[in-house]
Order: C-alpha cells, then structure tokens, then sequence
C-alpha cells in the first residue's frame, strides 16, 4: 500500500524551505542519522537540478510503499541531453556541476529517470 507523506511544488529561492520540510517529514516516518542525511542531501540535489537546469521549478512528492520512502521529483524542463547516462563517471575534479544525479545514486536505491522533451522525472528510495 502505497501512503502520501508530502506533496509540493517549488521553485528558486524556496529549496531551503522544501528541504526542511522534507527532513521533518522523513523524520516523522523513522528516518534518521545517516539514512536521514543521505536522503535530504539526495532530494537537495535533484530539487536544485530541476530548478537550474528544468525551467526553474517542479513537483516533489515523498510517499511510503514496501517498507522505503520514496521521492519523486519532476519538472517541465527540455529534458537530459542526448547521450546522458546515469552509469556516467562523476565529473573531473575541477569541473563546475554535474555531480548530483551521480550523488543521488550513491546516496539512495532504485534511483530511475525519465526524461524527454516536456521534462524529467527523477524517483529514488531512502537507503
């Protein structure tokens, strides 16, 4: 059974406020130490893509299935260029961005993508 947690649109200049409201919703559900950390950092970097790289806004919503809590962060953007991978190497060392879908994979499970022209979808699971 699926069990709605959070549900929210942002844009520039309200990720601060997301991401406080999503650590005291995933705290609410039981996430903590590092588990909580791993995940707030995780939804920090793919609300901030959206908001730099998918037309400055998008849709968050966190739920609870199969024993995990689940994020899902879309937006309207012009979607991943062509040739993107998520098996990707992370960026050189001195190379400006392209480190937080990377991250996210680290951070988090089952970490899928879907991406086209009318914008991404970015879903991942609490570790």
């Amino acid at each position: 059974m699926c069990r709605q947690i959070l549900s929210q649109t942002f844009a520039r200049g309200r990720i601060t406020l997301l991401r406080k409201m999503v650590t005291a919703r995933a705290a609410q559900e039981g996430l903590a130490g590092r588990r909580l950390e791993d995940f707030v950092v995780a939804v920090n970097e793919v609300t901030t893509n959206a908001v730099l790289h998918g037309g400055g806004g998008g849709r968050l919503r966190l739920w609870w299935q199969h024993g995990r809590l689940w994020c899902e962060v879309a937006d309207d953007g012009p979607g991943l260029p062509p040739g993107w991978s998520t098996a990707s190497p992370p960026p050189a060392a001195f190379e400006a961005g392209g480190r937080g879908l990377w991250l996210t994979r680290l951070l988090c499970e089952q970490l899928t993508i879907v991406s086209g022209p009318g914008g991404t979808t970015v879903t991942f699971a609490a570790s």
